[in-house]
């Protein structure tokens, strides 16, 4: 009898080993993306920190309540969830806990040691190369970037066949993209440089200028109101308070009159460098131009950590860097008291440099964030409808990456997300579209229905000679636009102009931020995901900008037209008007 026994366990142990030995191929990538060549292989105590994302029970019920509560025509319009709502609606089948335990057992993780979001379905676990590319059947190597960087990735990933369909992604393994904020150029210009005409945009954007242009006037909104601009920042880019109540006390003396400044929460081991050289023209400009046209309004820069890229002669530090995922699992954690109304966002990469998986499940994350009353706001890229080159230029660089080197513009994520409002950026008075302002058509994300009619609109004016270069049924971005032009950014005390949709993204968010106190007072709730009510309702807010195009890979690009077009979306915000619009439904 005990033999028996004995052999039955024997053989269920045996089977169970033999069961995580059985892989199946999950994510691979053909080519490597452009910039990048591959070295030596990774050392093997490099420690990696791996994201696991589990496929959850019911994936559509999410974005069915999203719909509901953002779509002004529906009774549950505005009627946002709380944490504990969403996180039951996102939930993992137990299936898929189960099977994920017994793996990482198996590979002698340790329960105590796995980091896990509310909903669980999102992990997270700390191992060396070694383990990592048992655990996946990979080979991780060293790439490195033209600029000099390098990173630890694979170019392939498997699991067991019994874990296969629990899984999403796993990162990081195959994602190139590098997350980047979204600025052409700067220049210097005269520390003491004298305006003609600060409420002109004509030559350089300032806060007055902005509020001049789109209708802000002397709007003050109530500070004391549950209303809150959250702006994110990546990668070391630092936001200066010395510089930003300079340029307080220079373009927005009442903010400065009230020693108004941003707070700051540090993610993931982030940092806020305030030494004078550490400060960064993104972080700046953010907090800058956040601040100031939004003031009153509380506003914080969430700073998120992550090591820089994988140092080869650095030993064998963390190897992270996959922020997206440990600012949204942060900031997902907290009560909707504490959530920001708006969240402003100026960075991203080519869509085809993230992997499908794991852009779908980060696009996700936004809309949990959407169904919690919260507004996300991305730029769209500075690199019009690709690389930013036009007719007659070298545009080899928009090609795909999965093989077949197909010729193709260069979508732009999360830009390209249904679940955040992409904000392009238009130049001067009056106002055209910016020539680097990104857009187009999302390669892996199909056309939300509320955005279908103004797009339709839009379609018959592309040249037939676009055809293939784009996925005509795919979401279209920008959603909005704002300014994005010789913005003046106060920089290691010096004055700076800034150019790119970085400028564009936290302007609108401050007029975005400043609605929702407009509604807020009223006893309404914050606006929340605004791409249904954008398009359904909120366009005629917005001053149609008809010319501009966005040259890149060798063609002209889009053109700006009458209604959306693919550079500045709807348009540009008129406040009066949009506030007009709102009281409409009070």
């Amino acid at each position: 009898m005990i033999f028996i026994q004995l052999l039955f366990w024997a053989l269920t142990f045996s089977g169970s080993a033999l069961a995580w030995q059985s892989f199946l191929v999950k994510e691979s990538v053909s080519v490597i993306p452009r910039g990048w060549t591959t070295s030596s292989r990774a050392p093997p105590d490099h420690l990696l920190r791996l994201q696991i994302g589990l496929r959850q029970a019911d994936p559509t019920s999410l974005y069915d309540a999203l719909a509901n509560i953002s779509d002004p025509r529906h009774v549950q319009y505005g009627q946002h969830l709380e944490k504990e709502q969403v996180e039951a609606l996102v939930r993992p089948h137990p299936d898929a806990s189960e099977s994920i335990e017994a793996w990482l057992s198996h590979h002698g993780i340790p329960a105590g040691s796995v980091s896990r979001n509310g909903a669980g379905d999102w992990l997270s676990i700390e191992v060396p190369v070694h383990k990592a590319e048992h655990m996946l059947d990979a080979e991780y190597r060293i790439f490195e970037h033209e600029d000099g960087s390098s990173i630890v990735r694979c170019s392939s990933w498997s699991l067991p066949a019994d874990l296969y369909e629990h899984v999403e992604f796993i990162q990081p393994t195959t994602m190139f993209a590098r997350l980047k904020p979204q600025r052409s150029f700067v220049h210097s210009v005269s520390p003491g440089i004298v305006l003609a005409n600060p409420i002109d945009c004509s030559h350089y954007v300032t806060p007055d200028c902005i509020k001049e242009l789109y209708g802000i006037g002397s709007y003050r909104p109530n500070s004391s109101a549950p209303n809150h601009l959250g702006i994110a920042g990546y990668l070391e880019s630092y936001a200066n308070v010395n510089d930003t109540t300079f340029f307080y006390q220079e373009f927005a003396p009442k903010a400065f009159a009230d020693d108004f400044t941003f707070s700051v929460e540090l993610i993931n081991n982030g940092f806020n460098d305030q030494s004078e050289m550490a400060a960064s023209l993104e972080g700046n400009l953010d907090v800058q131009y956040g601040g100031s046209l939004s003031f009153p309004i509380p506003n914080t820069y969430y700073s998120t950590g992550g090591s820089p890229p994988f140092n080869p002669s650095s030993g064998t530090p963390q190897n992270t860097n996959e922020p997206y995922a440990e600012f949204l699992s942060y900031i997902l954690n907290k009560s909707n008291s504490e959530l920001p109304t708006v969240l402003s966002t100026s960075y991203g990469d080519e869509e085809q440099t993230v992997p499908y998986s794991y852009a779908v499940s980060v696009c996700n994350l936004f809309a949990q964030l959407g169904a919690r009353g919260v507004s996300v706001l991305f730029s769209s890229g500075d690199g019009g409808v690709g690389d930013g080159k036009g007719p007659g230029q070298d545009s080899l660089t928009c090609i795909s990456i999965d093989g077949n080197y197909t010729p193709m513009f260069l979508p732009f994520f999360p830009a390209t997300c249904p679940y955040v409002t992409a904000v392009g950026a238009t130049s001067g008075v009056p106002e055209t579209a910016a020539s680097f302002s990104g857009g187009g058509f999302s390669n892996y994300f199909s056309r939300p229905y509320w955005q279908e009619g103004a797009v339709n609109a839009y379609t018959p004016q592309i040249p037939s000679s676009y055809s293939g270069f784009y996925n005509a049924s795919g979401r279209a971005y920008p959603d909005v636009s704002a300014q994005g032009d010789n913005f003046i950014i106060r920089q290691s005390g010096n004055l700076t102009t800034g150019f790119g949709t970085s400028c564009s993204a936290p302007t609108l968010s401050s007029i975005i931020a400043l609605l929702n106190d407009f509604l807020m007072a009223r006893g309404k709730a914050p606006l929340g995901f605004l791409n249904p009510w954008l398009y359904i309702i909120g366009s005629t807010g917005f001053n149609d900008i008809v010319t501009g195009t966005n040259p890149g890979c060798g063609k002209n690009g889009f053109s700006a037209a009458v209604g959306w077009d693919p550079i500045t979306g709807v348009g540009t915000p008129n406040v009066t008007r949009l506030m007009s619009l709102l009281s409409l439904s009070l």
